[in-house]
């Protein structure tokens, strides 16, 4: 029995080690968006998805020809005034006057589950808009390389991918190496 605990130990560690490796090089590759909204209530949540639909689907051309993630920032940054500008456009078309502020910045998201994909937890840049009071509950999903339009399919994150990356991205939902993943990290924020 004392030989088998350290044997399960070894095994998961074995099986858990090059998954994080991949999720390390998941978090250098893609560039994040965060959206929250001004509160939770259902107009507001209304809102902020509405400004989701339209600020990816306008930026999405920014990324066209771009290589990698570094480029992907520097024209998102060369851009936050115009993203703020989308945004506020589309708040001001469903009656409100929140203000919205656009951010580039390092954020830590939870793992992420979406239809096609899931996102481990880790330490991603980010956009980050915030509408209003941004007290609501909040949307996140991929900017660069563009996963989140309804559009994108496995094909296309196969592509934009490394081959490690996109194993992370389409391994089961229940694979228990993303909740060992969201623990590593949740210790490593710890000495952040």
């Amino acid at each position: 029995m004392t030989i088998l605990i350290p044997a399960v130990m070894i095994a998961i560690l074995i099986a858990v080690i090059p998954f994080y490796c991949s999720c390390e090089e998941l978090y250098d590759d893609v560039l994040r968006v965060h959206i929250l909204a001004n509160s939770d209530s259902a107009a507001d949540q209304s809102l902020k998805l509405a400004v989701r639909d339209r600020v990816v689907s306008e930026c999405a051309a920014y990324y066209d020809g771009c290589s990698d993630k570094a480029s992907a920032m520097r024209i998102t940054r060369a851009h936050l005034g115009e993203i703020e500008r989308i945004a506020a456009d589309e708040i001001r078309s469903h009656g409100f006057d929140y203000p919205v502020s656009a951010a580039v910045g390092e954020s830590y998201f939870h793992t992420r589950y979406y239809e096609r994909f899931t996102m481990p937890a880790g330490w991603y840049d980010a956009l980050r808009l915030t509408i209003g009071e941004g007290g609501g509950a909040n949307w996140w999903c991929v900017m660069y390389p563009t996963l989140c339009v309804g559009a994108a399919c496995e094909d296309k994150m196969e592509v934009q991918l490394s081959g490690n990356e996109y194993r992370v991205v389409t391994c089961d939902r229940l694979d228990f190496r993303f909740k060992v993943v969201e623990y590593v990290e949740d210790v490593l924020n710890w000495f952040r």
